[in-house]
């Protein structure tokens, strides 16, 4: 079978890379411009979860005040006096904080250097002039 004869209007090798390369320009632009508007969306669905974890926080603290006057009229009520009551419940307030400073001392306490990786760089040297 004889090759096709070379037309005019079939394109030449230069032309072809122009256009592959203008091809793969713009779908790479395309690419970058999708991933755009994806993180864009991402961002604002982030920003708002933050936003209400910081708004349900925030009602948080605003309920354990409430619960906290609750329970000194509890306690009045009882049969103690108000302020009596009030200081009961600042006194409880007091000793929860005193145990979490408590825990969080002994947790930091066994916060310890890396050892193990200190000594292996002490060793790397030696190793690098060929002792072990």
């Amino acid at each position: 079978m004889a090759p096709e004869p070379v037309r005019e209007t079939d394109p030449t090798i230069g032309r072809l890379v122009t256009d592959a390369s203008r091809d793969i320009s713009s779908l790479v632009r395309k690419e970058i411009e999708l991933a755009k508007s994806e993180l864009k969306v991402s961002a604002k669905a982030g920003g708002l979860g933050i936003g209400l974890f910081a708004a349900a926080g925030f009602i948080a603290v605003l309920a354990i005040i409430m619960l906290s006057v609750a329970i000194a009229y509890f306690i009045h009520w009882a049969g103690l006096g108000l302020h009596w009551s009030f200081l009961i419940v600042f006194g409880f307030y007091l000793l929860v904080a005193g145990l979490l400073v408590f825990l969080g001392v002994r947790s930091v306490k066994k916060v310890k250097a890396p050892e193990k990786a200190i000594e292996q760089g002490r060793q790397i040297p030696q190793a690098l002039k060929g002792k072990s």
